[in-house]
């Protein structure tokens, strides 16, 4: 492969950009999505294999994608860092049901340059926040102990991931950012049921959270009026 030299990178535009936000929270940095691209090198059937039958194939392979990043962020906060408070990067760990690999193999592949990335973050003094997708819950013990600030962005319906569990054993240990299902609730519900779920969801979570779809964007399948009435319910007044 044709490797990528960090010096060719020109943040002139991104600088400007952030510059002409103004008063507002700007949460950057590049994705980093280290996971999937050293997935996508192998294959992902081999990437999973190779774990098992040669790690330090799969090791040298994440050293030389993550250094990459870890570089270009450097230089990217050295230049930018001014205007960016919070270093929002993401990897997808989770399907539907649970992590796509188990926690061991996640703690010897995954872990050390996460905590990695989560330093450089706070060293810069940025707050970390981490997309994943999917459920994630037997790994967010290690996120919270790796010193994530925010976590983003709770896919409601995959297993085990409902606001009540998530509050029950990790309220107070980590903010959260989402929480609002983009599968059945935003897509297919009333008006009235979105600001249900609102209400019902900030109840839980709050004060550590941002309301937010459970996805990354609103998707094209969310009827505009369910997108006001999120809106809505998450600027109402909170009631004692």
């Amino acid at each position: 492969y044709e490797w990528p030299d960090v010096n060719y990178l020109d943040f002139a535009g991104i600088k400007e950009k952030l510059q002409s936000f103004g008063e507002t929270y700007r949460a950057s940095g590049f994705w980093v999505p280290f996971y999937h691209h050293v997935m996508d090198l192998f294959g992902m059937e081999n990437y999973m294999v190779k774990m098992y039958t040669h790690p330090e194939v799969v090791q040298a392979v994440t050293d030389h994608v993550c250094q990459f990043y870890y570089d270009a962020n450097e230089l990217f906060f050295n230049e930018c860092g001014t205007w960016v408070d919070g270093f929002f990067f993401g990897n997808d760990f989770g399907t539907q049901r649970d992590t796509i690999m188990s926690p061991r193999l996640f703690d010897k592949f995954v872990m050390p340059w996460f905590k990695t990335f989560t330093e450089q973050g706070h060293r810069h003094s940025k707050q970390v926040i981490l997309h994943s997708c999917g459920s994630i819950y037997r790994v967010i013990p290690r996120l919270i102990e790796a010193g994530v600030d925010c976590l983003h962005p709770l896919q409601a319906k995959a297993a085990n991931m409902d606001a009540e569990r998530l509050a029950r054993e990790f309220g107070g240990k980590i903010s959260f950012l989402g929480g609002i299902d983009a599968q059945d609730i935003l897509p297919h519900g009333t008006p009235q049921e979105v600001k249900a779920e609102v209400r019902r969801i900030r109840k839980l979570l709050s004060p550590n959270l941002i309301i937010s779809p459970s996805h990354e964007a609103i998707l094209p399948d969310v009827p505009p009026e369910n997108v006001a009435a999120m809106v809505e319910a998450a600027l109402e007044e909170v009631k004692d």
